[in-house]
């Protein structure tokens, strides 16, 4: 490996690490995955019920993952990554699932939730191939997903008033 390839590589890793979101493409959209960084590769856990979705991240894929900086949100590096899917109870599946478990906020089943991943979940290693330290030209903006979630409907117009109004002096 050249000092170039060995630098990018380090930025990859670094960047990673630190991050508590990356952003991963598969075959479909581009989604926002937590994740757990072990061994030179980073690790998601999903697909199953109470989990983050992982659609397009097929066993043997390419994926584009792109890192944000914690700090600022913005883009850091992308690279491309080869997707693994690890078979539940083997020493590797063991290692991945203990890091992302004190990664997990929130766990609705507490310790037993390596039992549910296990049963009912993927966990995928996404091994960095090729570092693009470059930075894009345009702003590589997506629209954003579709959901069922909705927003509230407009405050009333009278309540700026009221939350709003000064006490009089008495």
């Amino acid at each position: 490996m050249s000092a170039d390839s060995l630098l990018e590589h380090a930025l990859v890793e670094e960047a990673t690490k630190k991050s508590g979101l990356i952003w991963v493409r598969g075959s479909g959209d581009a989604r926002a995955l937590w994740h757990a960084w072990h061994e030179g590769a980073a690790h998601v856990v999903g697909d199953g019920p109470g989990e983050q979705p992982l659609p397009g991240l097929d066993d043997g894929a390419l994926a584009e993952v792109t890192v944000r900086s914690k700090d600022k949100g913005g883009r850091l590096v992308a690279w491309t990554a080869r997707t693994v899917e690890l078979a539940p109870g083997t020493p590797e599946w063991e290692a991945a699932v203990a890091e992302l478990k004190g990664k997990r906020l929130n766990a609705p089943d507490g310790e037993a939730m390596t039992e549910r991943w296990a049963r009912e979940c993927r966990v995928l290693r996404l091994e960095p191939q090729e570092p693009d330290t470059a930075m894009p030209d345009g702003s590589l903006a997506a629209a954003p997903l579709a959901t069922p979630a909705t927003t509230r409907e407009p405050i009333p117009g009278a309540l700026p008033r009221i939350l709003f109004r000064r006490r009089r002096k008495g």
